[in-house]
């Protein structure tokens, strides 16, 4: 008897890519014995997916409304009528390599996690979209984070995208709609606390097409920014260094700004320590060729400051009490 494995997919206005995604999906070459299904739960689409979706749908490709607009009330409801012994969840601007749904049922068998998943590869065309991918893979500049490590294989804190055991979203449940940023880092935080482990393969293999403008990526780390205050708070868990510093840099601006009248110099050398790390970061990506190096400067503190921006915000309104996220940060970016 064949096995199961579900693809859920969240999606919102991809017209233009949600073609191709299907027809790589369905391409996938899985291990002998299994079958493949797709569940998309489509935001309401008003730009043609909806009617391209239900044009298409079938037996293998299901298609679902997701009224929420946002990823986690997309992946709960897909979950909830997804019939595979194993769940894969799959974004449509991603592209996949050929065995990436059989990598993760590998993974899954050969380590026993309760989430697989690959590193976070960044791929873009024009000056702009390659810079702001060079600075996401950077380990200079991102912080460490192993998820962005291409060859890293073993145990970490969250995954890309991620592939479960149906048994484990028994044991710890779906994803938390209140967040419509973090919902992964925040389930993998879950699947941690309780015991379980979170694996990461270099052998499951994808590529990620990120924002293009520097617009575009100021309002998605805003966001990134702003929930991961929720995540903390929901779970009484301090967040590692690195998304504590932008937003404690900001802090110590504008704490160089109030001293002004008194003194130049902590303003000073907050500016001289930041060149220092903006210098590092741009000569880090000299090998990415003139048109990455030319606009890293731009791209660079718009990672930063805009996630540091979001945090305090985030920040702000956890210390104040609020139940829920401001709904101007539950807009998607794209």
């Amino acid at each position: 008897m064949n096995r199961l494995v579900s693809v859920i997919v969240p999606c919102r206005n991809e017209r233009a890519y949600i073609e191709a995604f299907c027809a790589s999906l369905f391409a996938q070459a899985l291990p002998p014995g299994w079958q493949i299904e797709a569940v998309i739960a489509d935001g309401q689409s008003d730009d043609g997916t909806a009617e391209w979706l239900a044009a298409h749908a079938d037996e293998r490709l299901r298609v679902i409304d997701n009224p929420g607009r946002i990823v986690s009330t997309g992946l709960n409801q897909a979950l909830q009528i997804a019939r595979g012994e194993v769940i894969v969840r799959m974004d449509v601007h991603s592209v996949y390599a050929p065995d990436y749904v059989a990598e993760c049922i590998a993974a899954l068998e050969r380590t026993g996690a309760d989430n697989v998943g690959g590193a976070w590869r960044a791929v873009g065309q024009g000056g702009m979209q390659r810079a702001i991918c060079a600075v996401f893979q950077s380990r200079w500049i991102s912080g460490g984070a192993r998820s962005r490590l291409l060859d890293y294989e073993g145990e970490v804190d969250t995954v890309y995208l991620g592939a479960w055991p149906r048994a484990s979203f028994e044991r710890f449940g779906g994803f938390d709609e209140n967040l419509v940023r973090n919902q992964d880092d925040e389930h993998n935080l879950r699947i941690k606390k309780g015991g379980g482990r979170v694996w990461q393969s270099a052998r499951i293999r994808s590529s990620y097409s990120p924002r293009a403008s520097l617009g575009a990526l100021w309002r998605q780390y805003l966001q990134y920014g702003y929930w991961k205050p929720f995540v903390m708070r929901k779970h009484g868990q301090s967040a590692s260094a690195r998304h504590w510093l932008p937003a404690a840099y900001l802090l110590a601006l504008l704490g160089g700004l109030l001293l002004l009248p008194w003194s130049g110099w902590p303003l000073a050398l907050l500016g001289l320590a930041y060149g220092v790390l903006l210098l590092g970061g741009c000569l880090s990506l000299a090998n990415q060729g003139l048109a990455v190096l030319l606009r890293a400067p731009l791209v660079i503190p718009t990672y930063h400051l805009a996630y540091g921006l979001g945090s305090l915000l985030g920040w702000a309104d956890v210390l104040r009490g609020a139940p829920a996220g401001r709904s101007r940060f539950a807009r998607l970016t794209r």
